[in-house]
């Protein structure tokens, strides 16, 4: 095979500084996020950050009457919710107001209460697989046509490397548009987490993140690292501060196609298995100086790019191998062709088609929305600056990085096809588009998010039908108009959206009562949406009381209630965003007995839902129920003369 001869060259102390940066620490550095580069003061990236309110802590008193709200449509008997409410005044009459007080305190002396607590508990300290339970894809539109030659395959990924790269200089000169609502600017800081940087597994049952990013970094040099049949290839992206052509690239990229043939292992797929293997495994890797040296290379990478060989031409195919990569003859051949740790990951297939793959530790999915949306308008633009190609300085050939692999790191690579294939083959997809969108959702006069929820909603009780709730519906909020802020949960069931899904299927109910109640469910969710993204919600303030807890102390009787603990078992896991060149989009469930709802409403003539599930799980007909209860629901509002009025 051929070597990077830099790589055979390392000496000693090389080495050491190489193994020192990729291997793990004993635990988890304090303060690690310290380690990117600060926000750039007083750039236009970054003008509103000094600005930015801190995350509050909400009053106790409207927590716990938020929480008995949202409890109420959850209970299985009226001698749950008694009990419960019991507990409840227990708690704000007892240990609740300590608890408060201790988190007023917290507050007082950190920029976000909450941000090291989450980063652990929300995803760091999480040790299944990332793929399918926590990582995220995108699925974009057909490749723009420009002028290029040779496959479609290597120009799609050529141009998405350029726009990349280009988007990562703006953001690097400060000179990126900063993101914002039409209530004012939100927190830019988990960009700083974007490029140039990867998650780590940590051996003691806690990840983090590295970064390679460099204070005063201008853009204009670094690396990538594309894959093709499971081999990693270096490729820089600049010479002399200058960014690559597309010709150029496309040159590199062609380069990587043709010389990638033969057997090459899929040491990828050690990054997909459950992270305390991964800790293990990665021990064992880096501890060649060689292996630790392409470790270095890929998490220094600026991001990744995946050429896979496999053509997806449907909705589900397309979202399935972007998820979690096709299997093929009982191997998980697209988990081989990835570095699932890294945040961006482009993936490429066969055919042109192609799409994101994210990694969720450090950042949702807000700003890798605005990186794709970016990269996307830029490539689609007729005056996207495909950049010069001057005869001199010539780019260096794209260098193989191929493994050294130990009789311990191939038995771990069996181990770990066999943990993936597992995986991806427990879980099942559907999609869903409806045959209108927001327009006329909006012409209804309704909010199209609450409108996709309620259809959830609807469809889900038809599912059960009749039998009892196992949990709550969460929606992801945003929180970034708080400095660091991330995502707050929306209690999305309600009392009120029960008695409009209960009336929806009694003839007894006119079509008028049917939305009015329609219309109150869809006040009550607004205002719980709103209070989310405020820093009002219930679940993170809960959380962080229930952090305080001091050893030897007695954990309140609320935390250990069955039907708060119901409420928090997130059956249904929702959000939604919109990128005009997205035509899939989603995760994996986050219960065994669950559902992950990811839907789009941005588009005026259609709906998208995307469905995942554990395989057992009755994924096909929640489908078609989400089918029939969007018919239903626009069904009621076009047979109503005072709604048809509007349109």
């Amino acid at each position: 095979m051929l070597v990077d001869l830099s790589l055979r060259r390392l000496s000693q102390l090389a080495y050491r500084r190489v193994f020192m940066s990729t291997r793990m620490s004993v635990s988890q550095p304090v303060d690690w996020k310290a380690a990117a580069p600060a926000p750039l003061p007083g750039t236009t990236t970054f003008a509103a950050q000094d600005s930015l309110p801190l995350l509050p802590v909400p009053e106790l008193h409207t927590t716990l009457t938020r929480l008995k709200e949202s409890l109420r449509p959850l209970a299985w008997s009226e001698e749950e919710i008694t009990a419960v409410d019991a507990k409840i005044a227990e708690f704000g009459k007892g240990k609740g107001p300590e608890l408060h007080q201790r988190l007023v305190d917290r507050a007082k002396h950190r920029k976000h209460w909450l941000e090291e607590w989450w980063d652990n508990a929300g995803y760091l300290g999480y040790r299944d697989s990332v793929v399918v339970n926590v990582s995220y894809y995108y699925g974009f539109d057909a490749h723009s046509p420009h002028e290029y030659t040779g496959s479609v395959s290597v120009a799609r990924a050529a141009y998405l490397a350029r726009a990349t790269m280009l988007f990562r200089q703006q953001y690097k000169l400060g000179l990126l548009k900063p993101e914002a609502t039409k209530e004012g600017p939100i927190c830019m800081d988990s960009y700083r987490w974007m490029f140039d940087c990867c998650r780590v597994p940590g051996p003691e049952g806690l990840d983090w993140s590295v970064t390679y990013a460099k204070p005063g970094d201008t853009g204009d040099s670094g690396h990538i690292i594309v894959f093709r049949n499971n081999r990693p290839w270096k490729v820089q992206t600049a010479v002399d501060g200058r960014i690559l052509s597309t010709r150029e690239l496309q040159t590199q990229i062609q380069y990587i196609y043709d010389n990638s043939d033969g057997e090459h292992p899929g040491v990828g797929v050690l990054t997909a298995n459950n992270r305390d293997v991964w800790a293990t495994d990665y021990t064992e890797l880096a501890s060649s100086p060689h292996n630790a040296a392409i470790l270095q290379a890929i998490q220094s990478a600026a991001f990744t790019i995946s050429l896979d060989a496999s053509s997806p031409t449907t909705p589900v195919h397309h979202s399935r191998a972007l998820w979690h990569g096709d299997v093929a003859n009982g191997a998980p051949v697209g988990l081989h062709n990835r570095w699932v740790d890294k945040p961006a990951q482009f993936i490429v297939f066969e055919n042109g088609v192609a799409g994101f793959m994210g990694e969720h530790s450090i950042m949702d999915g807000t700003p890798t929305v605005r990186l794709c949306d970016d990269v996307l308008n830029l490539i689609t633009s007729p005056s996207f600056d495909v950049g010069d190609a001057p005869a001199s300085p010539q780019p260096a050939q794209p260098t193989p990085l191929d493994w050294q692999l130990s009789p311990a790191t191939v038995s771990a690579l069996g181990a770990a096809d066999a943990a993936a294939r597992e995986l991806v083959e427990g879980q099942e997809l559907g999609f869903h588009a409806t045959r209108y969108g927001k327009a006329a959702i909006k012409a209804f006069g309704v909010s199209p998010d609450s409108w996709a929820q309620l259809v959830v909603q609807l469809a889900y009780a038809r599912l059960l039908g009749g039998a009892p709730r196992v949990g709550g519906t969460y929606e992801a909020a945003s929180t970034r108009r708080f400095l660091k802020g991330r995502t707050e949960a929306i209690r999305v069931v309600s009392t009120e959206s029960d008695a409009w899904v209960a009336g929806m299927d009694k003839e007894a109910v006119s079509p008028g009562e049917k939305k009015r109640l329609f219309d109150e469910a869809v006040k009550t969710h607004g205002r719980m949406a709103r209070a989310a993204g405020m820093g009002q919600g219930v679940d993170r303030h809960l959380f962080g009381l229930k952090k305080l807890l001091q050893p030897g102390e007695e954990v309140p009787a609320l935390f250990s209630d069955a039907l708060f603990l119901r409420s928090s078992y997130w059956v249904l896991s929702t959000s939604a965003v919109f990128s005009k060149y997205f035509s899939v989009y989603g995760w994996g469930e986050v219960v065994p007995d669950g559902f992950g709802v990811a839907y789009m409403t941005g588009f005026d003539d259609r709906l998208v839902y995307q469905i995942t599930s554990r395989k057992e799980m009755p994924n096909a007909r929640f489908c078609e129920e989400i089918a029939r209860a969007a018919e239903d629901l626009y069904e009621l509002h076009a047979s109503l003369p005072s709604v048809k009025a509007k349109l």
